[in-house]
């Protein structure tokens, strides 16, 4: 190992293994797939394909995680009548829509996609397979994961994070709809919220930090996987987040 290389190992806590291009697992809202709206707003899909496609092309390896709550949110249907477990297959079923959506728009691109899925749909999707999403990343692929975990009561940011420790990605950039980073409390509600350019994983759970779901948290914390929360508003944020430009909060387990 060069100097230069184990400099940037030590330094970078989110520098790739030497020898391996940069690979990220990009969590999106679903929410900013729908514009604020119910449904899929063409021109905002586009504009984060936009954004994808140039990372791809400077050599960085991108696995997408989509919500879908500009479909459906599970939690919210429950407090309706709804059983729990029936509704979060609903918004599993508008993630997928969500990744049809955006691989549509990262073709028209140029970039190759492949949408992998946790529940079986062979007519649209590949099955969910770890193996196969690395090989297609190391083909300068997109992988879009669908269907969250396949299973009720799990969040797609929880997933997200599993998702990036099965095919060894080096971060998780959690892209958030209205917050641009990690505050003391939330700036929505509390006017003397500061926002926190770096956080240890314990210390926001210890905090209530609540950007991202604890489970999520207590995965990155416990395998070293840092994560990087940004907000989704802007033309540019995905670029600059993966560049490593100061952007948003940085959360690491030391």
């Amino acid at each position: 190992m060069t100097q230069a290389v184990a400099n940037q190992a030590t330094d970078d806590p989110i520098a790739p293994p030497p020898g391996r291009s940069r690979r990220v697992v990009l969590k999106l809202s679903g929410e900013v797939f729908g514009g604020g709206q119910v449904g899929v707003d063409p021109d905002v899909v586009q504009a984060v394909a936009r954004q994808i496609g140039s990372v791809v092309r400077r050599g960085v390896q991108v696995a997408v995680v989509v919500g879908g709550g500009n479909f459906f949110r599970g939690a919210e249907l429950q407090k309706r009548g709804m059983d729990r477990a029936r509704a979060d297959y609903m918004g599993m079923l508008g993630t997928v829509m969500n990744c049809l959506a955006l691989q549509d728009f990262l073709e028209k691109e140029g970039i190759e996609t492949r949408v992998q899925t946790a529940i079986t749909m062979a007519q649209v999707a590949e099955p969910y397979i770890p193996l196969r999403a690395i090989r297609h990343l190391e083909k300068g692929r997109v992988v879009i994961f669908g269907a969250g975990a396949g299973m009720p009561y799990f969040s797609t940011d929880t997933v997200a994070v599993q998702r990036a420790l099965e095919i060894h990605a080096d971060v998780v950039l959690m892209s958030k709809n209205g917050v641009d980073g990690v505050y003391t409390a939330d700036p929505r509600i509390d006017p003397t919220a500061t926002k926190l350019d770096t956080v240890t994983f314990g210390e926001a759970l210890r905090r209530g930090l609540r950007v991202a779901d604890a489970a999520a948290f207590s995965l990155c914390m416990d395998n070293g996987l840092p994560m990087l929360v940004f907000g989704a508003e802007g033309d540019d944020t995905i670029i600059k987040a993966v560049g490593g430009d100061r952007i948003g909060t940085l959360i690491t387990a030391n």
